[in-house]
C-alpha cells in the first residue's frame, strides 16, 4: 500500500496533533524489510516473549493491514523471524511494528513488507500461545487501539484514529 509521508502528514494536520488524534511514537525503532514506507490498518496482538499468536494471525489475510505487535519491549529473545516475515508477505499484510525483537534480520530485508522493531535477538521466543489479541496496547507511552492507522517512513512512525490524506 502506498504511504503518504509522516512529515507531510504532521504538517497537513497540526490540529489532530495538538488533539491527540495523530501521534508520533518515540524514534526507537529500527527500519527492516523491503517496504521503507507503508501503512494500513492496524491489528494489536499483546504478547511477552511468545510469538505462537503472531503466527496465528499472520496466517490470516492481511488485506493491506498492520500488525502492531506489543512485545513489552523485551529484548530477551526474537518474536519474529524470517518465516514469520515471508509469511506476513505472501499472506498481503503492509508491515508489522514489533515492540520487542526480531531475528533473521537478512531474510525479513529480503521480504516486501515493512518491519520495524527495537532491535535484533538470535534467540526464538517461547511457544506457549500466551497473550491476547485485539486488545489496545501500549508502545512508547502511546495507547494504540485495532482499527486505528499507521504510516511509517523513514522519518518515523505515526498512530492516527482515522485514514489520513495530505
Amino acid at each position: 500500500m502506498a504511504s503518504s509521508a509522516t512529515a507531510e502528514l504532521c504538517d497537513a494536520n497540526p490540529s489532530l496533533l495538538s488533539e491527540g488524534e495523530l501521534r508520533v511514537l518515540p524514534p526507537i525503532f529500527q527500519i527492516y524489510g523491503q517496504c521503507r514506507a507503508f501503512s494500513g490498518p492496524i491489528v494489536t496482538l499483546k504478547v511477552f516473549e511468545d510469538n505462537v499468536l503472531v503466527r496465528e494471525i499472520l496466517e490470516n489475510p492481511g488485506d493491506g493491514r498492520v500488525l502492531v505487535v506489543d512485545g513489552g519491549g523485551s529484548t530477551r529473545c526474537a518474536l519474529v523471524g524470517g518465516n514469520l516475515g515471508l509469511l506476513a508477505q505472501n499472506m498481503g499484510w503492509a508491515g508489522i511494528l514489533v515492540n520487542g525483537c526480531i531475528r533473521d534480520v537478512d531474510e525479513i530485508n529480503g521480504c516486501g513488507i515493512g518491519v520495524r522493531a527495537l532491535g535484533s535477538n538470535p534467540i526464538k521466543s517461547n511457544k506457549k500461545g500466551l497473550g491476547e489479541k485485539h486488545v489496545p496496547v501500549n508502545i512508547g507511552d502511546t495507547v494504540i487501539h485495532e482499527g486505528e492507522w499507521l504510516y511509517a517512513d523513514r522519518d518515523g512512525i505515526l498512530i492516527s484514529k482515522s485514514e489520513l490524506s495530505v
